[in-house]
């Protein structure tokens, strides 16, 4: 089919002739090389008008290789040979693992030394020109394949070495005829000789794992591939087979690296090797057999498995508004969680498998519904989110193209917020397959009934179907584990850095600290849980940088407060020195405090824990009576608590500000009341 498009070839208007320059073949007739000289015309007519040069002519050699069943092009320019060096080199060759594939590899460069000042200006055209030939010639050989194809020319028989007795090779084209119709008729009539006396090899056994990519085994469990890719299948296979120890991955599994990285050998093979240690190292093969969630997991965590979509997906619902995701990691830690959205990734890919049997077509992942009714600042808190995506990288990373559709149902205000932080750590792929309704406008056409039937519709999301799928609620703080409770050794370790910080905060020792804000809107977040004591939480901005001193307890109760690290000068004057930023917000023993502050300047923030009490009498400048006693006593009124917080660049948030007034944790629906912080200077009011 290539040597079609000589000696010229209208499909090519740029290729305006050639003519053959030398030709031989070698002694047994395996390997014939055609060099010749192309005209072209190139579209620089001014260019080459000032050059004084008309067309172009390049140099060809093909070479086909009939024993190896390989052809290879070799081009270079003889216009310009000594201002600009044109290499270009094309390759055909049978696929290794399948003699019904093609392999082709182009390659070029160009080396431009010199052309009378138009050396960018020939740069770019050299480049637009090679550009458009790579999609064209692709287009010409499709198109001479026809050809032979509608003359009836469907096969080439196989090369053998000439008889041994001397006689003639009948297969030499007739004088007169051109290259392409010599090659071509030989085959034509050697085709009864070939298949009555031939000492050709047959073709070259497969191996019984690649015998099973057949088109039915394709068809029933892979799906629609292409060529490429099922070569790319076969490849990642094969070398797994020859150098990975162990359990072999299913080809569904490999085929799902493989689209996670656009079918990208290289990149595929080292994810999906990087998965294989993951797995091994963490018995993840295993867990659907060893892990036994537990009954906490059971009574609050509201997710589970629900029959299929109209795909035959499997469906997995989950009610992440009607979650308690910080009292799950308080009370269970971040490792449980893992393991157990590692145990449901697993028993995905298992209940896929089934619904491949069941259906009898390949179902290779899973839908979920979550229904984020409930949703609000409870499910913002910082450590929280970022334990989410630290699962959200493990996930990505070992169970690649799983996920086959996202439905996201009854998004609230608070949303855009949470998809602000989270989205950057998903993939596009995964992405791409997200579907958000806000309010009811997941009912009716257009909306969930699109995807799921109705008779499998959750009765909570105005469905026929009684979902068993737990309710939540918020998780007892009686069941949080203390600092002297770490978790469980036989857990799967991903972090082991502590992100909270823990303070005592004693009577005229208030415990502080400073962040420095470089650029206007940034927003500073916290979270801090009171675990003894009431306290007064403020937050003050300076511009001068205050010193850090570390107050040594001046009371010999004091030594057990911890780091307490005053900053803010007894010599300052609010007002002057430094101002008040958010208005003194009173926590309670046992309550949690999660909030943000948009910075409307740069300079320095301090975040301000102090003990919560009576007043001082404004009147006199002598110590109450009641103020000496409550000193005296101080080791019994110590207020302790823990902390964390966090320096957004405002970049990093495009949500809407208002969500993210200061708060006590608490469900909108599930809790008694949520009490915000509605003094706050700028976080509430402010929207982007």
């Amino acid at each position: 089919a290539y040597e079609k498009r000589f000696p010229t070839c209208p499909e090519i208007p740029v290729f305006l002739g050639s003519e053959i320059l030398h030709e031989s073949r070698s002694d047994d007739g395996a390997v014939h090389i055609i060099e010749r000289s192309c005209k072209l015309n190139v579209d620089a007519p001014r260019l080459l008008k000032k050059a004084r040069v008309e067309y172009v002519f390049f140099i060809q050699k093909n070479t086909v290789n009939w024993k190896e069943r390989t052809l290879r092009i070799e081009a270079r320019n003889e216009t310009f040979a000594n201002r600009v060096v044109v290499l270009e080199t094309c390759s055909y060759s049978v696929h290794p693992e399948n003699e019904e594939w093609t392999c082709f590899e182009q390659s070029a460069s160009l080396d431009i030394k010199s052309f009378f000042g138009f050396e960018s200006t020939v740069e770019k055209i050299a480049m637009k020109q090679y550009t458009s030939n790579i999609k064209r010639g692709k287009e010409v050989i499709e198109h001479y394949l026809k050809e032979l194809i509608s003359q009836g020319i469907t096969f080439i028989p196989r090369w053998t070495p000439p008889p041994v007795c001397g006689q003639k090779d009948e297969r030499s084209p007739a004088v007169g005829h051109d290259a392409d119709d010599g090659l071509l008729e030989s085959g034509a009539r050697g085709t009864t000789k070939e298949q009555t006396g031939s000492s050709c090899p047959p073709a070259e056994a497969v191996s019984p794992d690649a015998d099973k990519l057949d088109a039915d085994y394709i068809e029933r469990y892979l799906g629609q591939l292409t060529p490429m890719q099922e070569s790319c299948l076969i490849r990642l296979r094969q070398w797994l087979q020859e150098t990975h120890k162990g359990k072999i991955p299913k080809d569904e599994h490999i085929l799902r690296f493989l689209r996670a990285r656009d079918f990208n050998i290289d990149k595929a093979r080292e994810m999906l090797c990087q998965s294989l240690s993951w797995r091994k190292q963490y018995q993840v093969d295993y867990i659907l057999q060893s892990w036994r969630p537990p009954a906490l997991l059971d009574e609050y965590y509201t997710g589970g498995w629900h029959y299929q979509d109209k795909d035959g997906r499997p469906l997995y619902i989950l009610r992440l508004g009607q979650m308690d995701t910080k009292g799950l990691v308080k009370a269970l830690g971040e490792e449980s969680l893992l393991r157990h959205v590692l145990s449901i990734n697993e028993e995905g890919q298992k209940r896929c498998e089934e619904n491949t049997n069941i259906f009898g077509r390949p179902i290779t992942s899973w839908t979920c519904l979550v229904d984020l009714e409930g949703l609000n600042m409870r499910h913002l808190w910082r450590p929280g989110v970022k334990a989410l995506l630290r699962i959200i990288e493990v996930v990505e990373d070992n169970y690649p193209e799983t996920l086959g559709r996202l439905l996201i149902v009854r998004a609230p205000r608070v949303f855009p917020v949470l998809w602000t932080l989270v989205s950057p750590f998903i993939n596009e792929n995964t992405r791409q397959k997200f579907l958000i309704y806000s309010g009811n406008n997941y009912q009716g056409p257009g909306g969930l009934v699109d995807y799921v039937n109705k008779d499998v519709i959750p009765d909570f999301l105005g469905g026929d179907c009684m979902c068993t799928v737990p309710e939540g609620g918020l998780v007892p703080k009686s069941l949080y584990q203390t600092e002297e409770e770490p978790e469980n050794s036989d857990h799967i370790r991903l972090w082991t850095e502590t992100i909270y910080h823990s303070a005592s905060v004693l009577r005229g020792a208030p415990h502080e600290i400073v962040v420095e804000i470089l650029e206007g809107e940034s927003v500073i977040t916290w979270d801090f849980d009171i675990l003894k004591g009431d306290v007064v939480f403020s937050l003050f901005h300076s511009k001068r940088a205050p010193e850090t001193s570390h107050k040594e307890a001046t009371l010999p109760s004091t030594s057990a407060a911890g780091d307490n690290m005053q900053l803010i000068d007894k010599t300052w004057v609010l007002g002057v020195d430094y101002s008040r930023m958010e208005s003194p917000l009173v926590c309670r023993e046992g309550e949690s405090i999660q909030g943000s502050h948009v910075t409307r300047w740069p300079g320095f923030y301090i975040l301000q824990w102090k003990m919560h009490g009576p007043l001082p009498c404004s009147g006199t400048s002598l110590p109450r009576v009641d103020d000496v006693l409550a000193s005296l006593q101080v080791s019994s009124h110590k207020c302790k608590l823990i902390y964390y917080y966090e320096v957004l660049a405002s970049k990093d948030f495009r949500g809407s500000m208002s969500s993210l007034e200061s708060c006590n944790s608490g469900f909108s629906q599930l809790s008694g009341a949520t009490t915000s912080s509605s003094q706050s200077q700028s976080s509430s009011y402010l929207s982007r």
